[in-house]
This record gives structure tokens, sequence and C-alpha cells, in this order.
């Protein structure tokens, strides 16, 4: 995952029922934590957790099997 990047953030970690999409905009490499995403969600709000939180949107509909 990268900056710009659209995805997908676990209601896990936001408390809502469903998944949320934004953009990347931070990847930090936390020593305690691994890696930890920063997205900003596409009704503003600002969202921040481990990788494991997000999935990735598919931009190219492509199967790849």
């Amino acid at each position: 995952m990268k900056t710009g990047d659209k995805v997908q953030v676990s209601p896990d970690l936001t408390g809502l029922d469903d998944w949320l999409a934004g953009v990347v905009t931070d990847v930090e490499d936390n020593p305690f934590n691994g890696t930890v995403i920063t997205i900003k969600a596409d009704d503003g709000r600002m969202f921040f957790g481990q990788l494991r939180f997000f999935k990735p949107i598919n931009k190219t509909g492509l199967c790849m099997q």
C-alpha cells in the first residue's frame, strides 16, 4: 500500500456498521505496531491503524486467476 491508493477501512477500526472508503495519506513503518496506515475517508474523517484493518479497492476489475 502506498500514498494515494484507494482503500476500505474495517468497521473494527471505525466503529461503524460497514466498511468505509478513503485514500491513503500516510504509510508509517512503526517499530511497535508494524505498518500503520492513515487514510482520509470520502466524508473527510481521518482514520489510522495497523495494516490488517485496511483492504485495497480493486481499480482494474481484472481477474488474475
